[in-house]
């Protein structure tokens, strides 16, 4: 027999169980109605002693919670056309940003996250010029085909920035832990986005009066490389599709969207999720039913209708098709674990969105969410784009401190402090986000 023994990692014990790697760890007893820790003095010295740094808000710390310094990684690796993503998966190629990456307001191309569910067409094989996109279906009145060039010439142009998020965007804290690529907060940007409104090209094909849901099909190929199988053809309702900001686009921050964003046309429907968004644009259906393609139907994209309990089983007929993304923040700047000194104020920013609502206010919290401060939030540059936020805190004391974001929307649905109800595929954690600080 071996004399190794197995060295388990913070994250495969938290994942395990939460309350009992707080109390393996630290000493710490987890109050279950207030969700507080309460850390005996040996913990406290334990957990100051890894974080490199006195806990000033330690009574205040919520129980079951790796302290954000330990929580994150920023190990890069390097994809063609991108920089310093990090790769969550090769088969398909799945890879996220770190926050501190999108700091920018428009995010750059090779900032943008990567969500594949297929094997994307070689690019050397595609050819725009002959490029060509279906609109057709039971629900169209007049099937036709399009060039590239045909829908640039026959239909307006218009650009947005839209943010556009994995429905699986903060998985890696669900506990029990859910399949899927275990994502952080990196599956979120916010290009802008050129091309014709889908209604015009809907509208000019005819749209049948039982028409209630479009659905995608792009050029990517199936994992197994079966030709007959289709990795993924998802859509949404007739409203969704109809609204202005609904693009089938060409064009990122004004040049070719980047090949693996879905080079050289794709859909983009902001502020549901991405899955949503068919890249390589092949064929759009009209329906007269709620469109049934690969990852439409069963368990994929949905949540449970009705909230239930961590690890609960829930059949398919109880699931529910996720349409708008919750409200949601992120601290861009500055970046986790960094150094600040006492003496000055620290100065945050970070964006916040709402799916397909506004964001009304921003907060941001020192004391692990028992006290917040007001946040500036800028407008969003239209409807659909994520919003600039900035703020100031002050320390009061040397130590080690969490920053933590979060936003209230239009309707007045604030993001909860650690983990919203959970669901068999770990979708739609909207979280509040959190960076360490330690303070000299």
């Amino acid at each position: 027999m071996s004399g190794k023994k197995h060295q388990r990692g913070i994250h495969e014990l938290y994942d395990e169980d939460a309350v009992k790697a707080d109390r393996v760890l630290w000493g710490r007893e987890v109050d279950p109605l207030t969700r507080r820790g309460f850390l005996k003095k040996s913990g406290l010295l334990a957990m100051s002693a890894v974080l490199g740094a006195h806990i000033p808000f330690a009574h205040k710390m919520p129980g079951g919670l790796i302290p954000a310094a330990l929580a994150g990684t920023d190990e890069p690796f390097a994809i063609p056309g991108k920089e310093d993503l990090i790769v969550l998966n090769d088969r398909p190629i799945n890879a996220e940003t770190p926050a501190h990456l999108l700091d920018d307001e428009v995010t750059p191309a090779h900032r943008l996250f990567v969500r594949n569910n297929g094997v994307p067409p070689e690019r050397q094989k595609i050819d725009p010029k002959s490029w060509t996109l279906e609109i057709a279906g039971e629900s169209c009145e007049r099937p036709t085909s399009f060039t590239l060039d045909e829908l640039k010439a026959q239909f307006k142009h218009y650009t947005y920035r839209l943010q556009i998020e994995c429905g699986g965007n903060g998985r890696s804290e669900f506990n029990p832990p859910a399949k899927g690529n275990q994502w952080t907060v990196g599956a979120i940007g916010c290009p802008a986005w050129t091309g014709v409104r889908l209604k015009d090209v809907l509208t000019h094909c005819g749209i049948k009066d039982d028409a209630v849901y479009i659905g995608y099909y792009g050029a990517d190929t199936h994992l197994s490389g079966n030709p007959d199988k289709v990795p993924i053809s998802r859509g949404v309702p007739m409203s969704k599709a109809l609204e202005n900001e609904t693009l089938i686009a060409w064009a990122m921050n004004g040049e070719d969207i980047p090949h693996l964003n879905g080079y050289p046309l794709r859909l983009v429907c902001g502020g549901w999720p991405a899955s949503t968004s068919g890249k390589w644009l092949r064929k759009i259906v009209i329906r007269s039913e709620v469109h049934d393609g690969p990852k439409m139907t069963g368990q994929s994209y949905r949540v449970p209708c009705k909230s239930v309990a961590p690890g609960t089983r829930v059949a398919d007929e109880d699931m529910c098709i996720i349409e708008s993304m919750p409200v949601k923040s992120i601290i861009t700047y500055p970046k986790s674990g960094i150094l600040h000194q006492r003496s000055e104020a620290l100065a945050l920013r970070g964006h916040a969105w709402a799916g397909d609502r506004r964001v009304r206010r921003m907060y941001v919290s020192i004391d692990f969410g028992a006290t917040w401060s007001r946040a500036d939030l800028n407008a969003p540059k239209n409807r659909l784009a994520w919003q600039r936020w900035q703020a100031e805190v002050e320390f009061p004391e040397s130590g080690y401190y969490e920053v933590w974001a979060r936003a209230v929307d239009s309707a007045g649905t604030s993001q909860p402090m650690v983990l919203p109800g959970w669901n068999p595929r770990g979708y739609l954690n909207n979280a509040c986000h959190r960076i360490a600080v330690r303070v000299v």
